[in-house]
């Protein structure tokens, strides 16, 4: 164990705090407001290498350690937690064609991410399918060398710009999860739409849409490992993934605490400055010391995925744990900042506003619990 980051991981730290402090925090209540696409932030994260991190160095990506990415991420989230989702989107994408693809898939599919600015999205929850997976609906019919796909997908994070799509559908919807295969399409075919930008509570600067797939075709050489094996591909990338999400928590939660041990120190009552109040003092110091726990849980997470071990339990106690800490600091800091704290002139509101839809999405907090209770009877 060693709880001392290397000079090659804080110097890729240093690098994302910098564009996380320099080119996003100074649009991010803009993107907040209007819920426009920060194209340009995205466009500047890709030119400094912080867009593909997950994909191998081999078929053009940054090639980061799992750990290396939640210890960016976390600095993404700092800056926005709604420009984070975006950018990360592409990792959780690309997730199933890194550990199941072939590498002709992989030369295909995920080269191209490395040579221009390119959007994925991850197309896994529907109206009635999201914690319940197997529910799925969307369905895939084989006609010789393609299979036809007919369906629609709710919440789909970056669907609205992007121009690769990571489907699951199921061939048999009897057979439930034994059912669901993994897809790649490519482009916009014909009967692929994306409907409005969702107009969220939090994380506005994030697109989020619906995707239709109505008779579209993907080529037998897209489908991501063999039929039925969706299911087990999709659980193996939300567990790669949730450290990611778990570090999200934890930018929003730090920032959180910054802006109250700031705010803290210049609100006086009662002739002294209020973080000299001890209900203040114990409010800070449970955010501190619930954030550095949350931290330390989304390390250990992706450090056993860099050991190529299966981290279901650990992922989930990072994810879990994260999501609830960071909806409690978040709320807290609304606590410290008082009546200003519910105004938008002050940046605690949108923290808590981001914050809870990390409760929420690739697995709320309950099903979390879910995963860890089957975890512990094992």
């Amino acid at each position: 164990m060693d709880f001392q980051l290397s000079e090659s991981q804080r110097a890729l730290q240093d690098a994302a705090r910098k564009y996380a402090r320099d080119v996003v925090r100074p649009k991010a209540p803009h993107y907040d407001e209007t819920s426009d696409f920060p194209k340009d932030l995205i466009s500047a994260a890709f030119e400094l290498g912080l867009l593909n991190m997950a994909i191998p160095s081999e078929y053009n990506g940054v090639g980061l350690t799992h750990l290396e990415q939640v210890i960016v991420c976390e600095e993404l989230a700092w800056g926005c937690a709604g420009v984070a989702t975006s950018l990360i989107a592409n990792d959780l994408a690309n997730l199933p064609i890194i550990l199941h693809g072939t590498d002709d898939q992989k030369k295909r599919l995920l080269a191209p991410f490395g040579e221009k600015l390119k959007l994925s999205c991850f197309c896994l929850t529907e109206p009635a399918a999201g914690s319940d997976v197997a529910a799925m609906g969307t369905t895939a019919r084989r006609e010789g060398d393609e299979y036809v796909l007919n369906g629609s997908k709710c919440f789909i994070t970056n669907a609205g710009y992007a121009d690769q799509f990571t489907v699951f559908a199921t061939l048999d919807k009897g057979k439930k999860h034994k059912g669901i295969t993994c897809f790649v399409v490519e482009g916009r075919p014909q009967g692929l739409t994306t409907g409005k930008h969702e107009n969220k509570m939090g994380q506005r600067a994030s697109n989020t849409t619906t995707v239709t797939f109505d008779e579209v075709r993907v080529p037998v050489a897209n489908r991501i490992g063999e039929e039925g094996e969706g299911f087990k591909i999709a659980m193996a990338t939300l567990d790669n993934s949730r450290p990611l999400t778990a570090s999200i928590s934890i930018g929003i939660a730090r920032a959180a605490l910054e802006h109250s041990l700031e705010y803290s120190a210049q609100r006086q009552t009662m002739g002294k400055p209020i973080r000299e109040h001890q209900a203040v003092q114990f409010m800070l110091a449970e955010m501190a010391m619930n954030t550095h726990a949350a931290r330390l849980l989304t390390y250990e997470s992706a450090q056993v995925l860099d050991e190529g071990q299966r981290n279901t339990l650990q992922s989930s106690y990072a994810k879990c744990f994260a999501a609830d800490m960071a909806m409690k600091v978040a709320t807290d800091a609304v606590q410290v900042f008082g009546g200003y704290g519910y105004m938008k002139d002050y940046p605690v509101e949108k923290l808590m506003r981001d914050a809870k839809l990390i409760q929420v999405y690739e697995g709320t907090s309950q099903v979390q619990r879910l995963v860890i209770a089957k975890e512990l009877f094992r």
